[in-house]
């Protein structure tokens, strides 16, 4: 039996990333910190799938592997090729080893998922409530707008910062680390004026949260953080894991890269993986220094080695990622290189005005179609969700089925909402933003009436059992009395965990049908959730992991073009990372779009910029489109007016990146050939009636 066969496949500089280290005297596999820089369409997550295997097979319990992913579909898919590894190395056709080692990888999951589970355990040793409920954006949104509210910040004569901005200055300033007025004077000047106020209104939210026993996303990593600044404590944890392999490492913020040297103050058995050139997420304040820092965090300095072998693109793309990368001040120098040959240079078409833009696109996209190229292998990618807007008009015209990225969040649906909101309130009877939507599902039972019987539950230590004396409206007390009788069954924690999802809906249902339009549509959503819940081993896990990573509806995304059997992709930039298609076109390739107009007031948001267009274009595998509209319509004029201004080339299209490109303008139909031969027929002698004047 040979445990080298998982390695037969895999490139030069794979093989070393995977078998970096050695074994321990004892048992085990001992090596120090390694960053794996892994350039777009290398193959990174089979790498470091490769390497938790060959880790496993080398004597490391799986048990003791901490793997940390940024979503938890990559998490799954990290666990599952590891096993498949597994089992192609140590010839297990029966599975058995394999699936051993499958089910001992138990530490797989978000930095969010994983901070949640180990702060449930530390909560004591924190001071916390280990029954905390989670809340996703438009939870801490809603409590931070209640908040304004109660302070009198929302009627102050000037204009106070809306609750989705007073979150995001929140959840900036936790996760950079950076102190308020910092974080106001770099990313929120416009509300510097009320730092005072925002001071006060943040502290009465971590109060309220404290009250009600529940935290937000940010909470997860900031009380971890807080739990590996204690060296005791940090030891503790520590003692938990042998290895910690980390994905996407360029997308972490503060917060999280000091959470992995508490984990790991020497480095010793810590593996990053990420691509410093596609670092593109500071707006939720990922830093890119976390990265390019790494390997002189240790001593000696962590082992550096770089993927470059290409999987998807052909040369021609990469040469052009390559040439724009090249220009770019601090990074990890590498040349990417394809093993699909050399394949058709890629475009930069020049468009008279936006119109002209979606016509072109449109063309292409169904040429592409008839040369067998689906739609579904097709992608538009934008800078900002806007950009598409009149392609979108043109598309419905042509009659060319789409969906666009990203639509209604499944979470976000309000009949979800409803029957989480009962799940998160029977699993943390605190939880008074639970509570309150609950109770207004009642008939009856509005705002003022809600708050009494929270009040009323509070006096009485959150006992649901209290209920049964509270006197609730009269139009509500049928409701009133079932509703506590399914709280009070619930709530028992020796209940089992099955068939508890299927109680709320049949309770739930009779006020969804008087609620809400569409009854059957927003049942099948339901339905979904339940087959989901049936994954998970309690209600706490279910309503956690959900919040944390929660799916898309098919219900609520863009319903039409799933009708046909195919439909082109658009997308943000931003959205699109992680996917590939056989031809992308990627609009508004000028200054103001890339780089982003908002973002040209210092150097390193404009790198940013620069790695954003790289991820936009090696999302493509055969062939890759930029299109340079040169007008652009000023907005506020009317309907038929041709006020204008004229767009710069972007920046990074500069003489290096242009030689890899070849250069074509498209005229649209209004100045096309066939409009220039009819208007030929009634031509003018404009000479002759020039000299008729004189």
């Amino acid at each position: 039996m040979s445990t080298s066969a998982h390695l037969e496949k895999l490139n030069a500089a794979q093989r070393r990333a995977v078998t970096y280290g050695e074994p321990a005297p004892q048992r085990g596999f001992s090596a120090g910190p390694l960053l794996i820089v892994a350039g777009a369409g290398t193959g990174k997550t089979n790498t470091l799938a490769h390497r938790v295997a060959h880790l496993a097979m080398h004597g490391v319990d799986p048990a003791r592997i901490l793997m940390l992913t940024f979503t938890r579909r990559a998490a799954l898919e990290m666990r599952r090729r590891a096993h498949e590894v597994a089992k192609i190395a140590l010839n297990d056709a029966l599975g058995g080893v394999s699936q051993t080692i499958l089910q001992r990888l138990g530490w797989a999951g978000t930095f969010h998922s994983v901070g949640n589970r180990l702060l449930r355990h530390y909560a004591r040793q924190l001071g916390l409530d280990p029954q905390f409920s989670v809340v996703d954006r438009a939870d801490s949104a809603d409590l931070i707008d209640g908040i304004r509210q109660e302070l009198g910040l929302a009627s102050k004569e000037q204009r106070f910062p809306r609750k989705d901005t007073c979150l995001a200055i929140y959840s900036h300033r936790v996760n950079t680390q950076l102190s308020l007025a910092d974080t106001l004077a770099r990313q929120f000047p416009w509300c510097a004026q009320w730092e005072e106020d925002l001071t006060k209104l943040f502290r009465t939210y971590v109060e309220r949260k404290q009250k009600f026993a529940v935290f937000d996303y940010d909470d997860l990593l900031l009380y971890w953080h807080i739990l590996m600044s204690e060296p005791k404590l940090a030891r503790h944890v520590a003692t938990h894991f042998d290895h910690v392999l980390v994905d996407e490492y360029q997308d972490t913020n503060r917060l999280q890269a000091g959470i992995l040297y508490g984990l790991c103050p020497d480095g010793n058995g810590l593996t990053v993986v990420g691509d410093d050139a596609q670092a593109i997420y500071s707006f939720r304040a990922a830093t890119v220094e976390n990265i390019l820092e790494f390997p002189d965090r240790f001593t000696p300095r962590a082992e550096v080695i770089a993927l470059a072998q290409n999987y998807r693109s052909t040369q021609a793309v990469l040469d052009v990622s390559n040439a724009l990368m090249a220009e770019a001040p601090k990074q990890f120098r590498k040349h990417l290189l394809s093993l699909r040959g050399a394949g058709s240079r890629p475009r930069l078409v020049t468009v008279d005005d936006l119109p002209t833009q979606a016509e072109y696109v449109c063309t292409q996209v169904l040429k592409a179609r008839e040369a067998n190229v689906t739609l579904r292998r097709q992608a538009v990618l934008f800078r900002s969700a806007s950009h598409s807007d009149l392609l979108e008009v043109e598309l419905s015209r042509r009659k060319i089925p789409f969906i666009k990225y990203g639509g209604l969040k499944f979470l976000e649906a309000a009949h979800v909402k409803d029957l989480l909101a009962i799940l998160r309130w029977i699993d943390n009877p605190r939880n008074a933003m639970a509570g309150f939507r609950v109770l207004q599902l009642l008939k009856g039972m509005g705002p003022v009436n809600a708050r009494r019987a929270l009040n009323h539950l509070f006096r009485h230590d959150a006992s649901f059992g209290s209920l049964r004396e509270f006197d609730p409206p009269a139009d509500c007390a049928v409701d009133w009395r079932k509703l506590v009788e399914l709280l009070v069954a619930l709530v028992d924690p020796q209940r089992p965990w099955t068939g508890q999802l299927n109680q709320v809906r049949e309770w739930y249902r009779p006020h969804l049908e008087r609620l809400y339009e569409h009854v059957h549509t927003r049942i099948g959503d339901l339905d979904q959730l339940e087959l989901l819940s049936g994954q998970y081993p309690s209600r706490e896990r279910f309503i956690t992991e959900l919040t944390l990573d929660p799916p898309q509806a098919s219900g609520d995304l863009a319903g039409q073009p799933l009708h046909d059997e195919d439909y082109l992709v658009l997308s943000t930039v931003h959205s699109a990372k992680g996917m590939e298609w056989d031809s992308v076109y990627v609009l508004n390739v000028v200054d103001g779009s890339f780089p982003s107009e908002f973002a040209t007031g210092r150097a390193e948001t404009i790198e940013e910029e620069r790695r954003l267009l790289y991820v936009a274009m090696t999302r493509a595998k055969d062939d890759l489109t930029l299109v340079q509209p040169l007008r652009f319509q000023l907005t506020q004029q009317p309907r038929h007016g041709d006020a204008h201004v004229y767009g710069a080339r972007s920046r990074f299209m500069t003489e290096k990146v242009l030689k890899t490109l070849d250069e074509v303008g498209f005229q649209g139909s209004s100045l096309g050939e066939a409009s220039l031969a009819e208007a030929g027929q009634s031509a003018l002698d404009a000479i002759e009636r020039v000299k008729s004047m004189w």
